[in-house]
């Protein structure tokens, strides 16, 4: 895989920068994205391909779960230059559909040491999930259950975000707006889950609609 990596640049700079060469140029003076995405670490959910977008035009941050984390210093510096520094106006947290890692939040006897302590942070939307469900008396298939906690994450890691002070503080200044999107990778689209850009905004609720 290490040598694919390779001769994929080598095509690269052949082909596609070869051909992009202004842009790629101009980029060496600076970059201007005008997003920050938030997505999961998983491999089959490329930020670029899926929204196809250019070099310089998305920020990134990924790791499993497109968790926010009040105690991820990593998370905070990207979140403190994006919105202190790069000045952009949207901030997009995206989960998708067959997510690994809300899948191990049903898991129990795991040998695992760090990845059940990340998962803390979104414990909570299948909880959410659980209760309305048992509130409802309903009983839905697996699956289904599933993508009902990876919308509920996403709109959870939301509620965190707006935890940063300096995050709260350009929401409410009509400086920044906050999305929360599902990606499908059974049909590759994007769901939008919620937006976020009035001044006050509630703590979230589960929402449940079954299909």
């Amino acid at each position: 895989m290490i040598t694919t990596l390779l001769e994929g640049n080598r095509r690269f700079v052949a082909e596609t920068f070869e051909k992009e060469k202004e842009l790629f140029v101009e980029l060496t003076r600076g970059q201007k994205p005008t997003v920050l995405w938030i997505g999961c670490s998983d491999s089959r959910v490329p930020v670029n391909t899926i929204t196809q977008t250019k070099a310089g035009e998305v920020f990134v941050h990924r790791n499993v779960g497109n968790i926010v984390a009040a105690n991820d210093w990593n998370l905070s510096a990207v979140l403190e230059f994006s919105i202190n520094h790069l000045k952009i106006p949207d901030i997009v947290i995206c989960g998708h559909y067959g997510c690994g890692g809300i899948q191990a939040l049903d898991e129990e006897n795991s040998d695992d040491k760090y990845i059940p302590i990340w998962l803390i942070n979104a414990y909570k939307a299948k909880e959410r999930v659980d209760e309305k469900l048992r509130a409802l008396h309903i009983d839905i298939p697996h699956e289904q259950r599933m993508k009902l906690i990876v919308e509920e994450n996403v709109r959870l890691q939301l509620e965190h975000l707006r935890e940063y002070p300096f995050v709260r503080r350009a929401v409410e200044e009509g400086k920044l707006t906050l999305n929360g999107w599902v990606y499908d990778m059974g049909n590759g689209e994007i769901r939008i889950v919620a937006t976020e850009s009035a001044p006050k905004i509630g703590k979230g609720t589960c929402s449940i609609k079954i299909k």
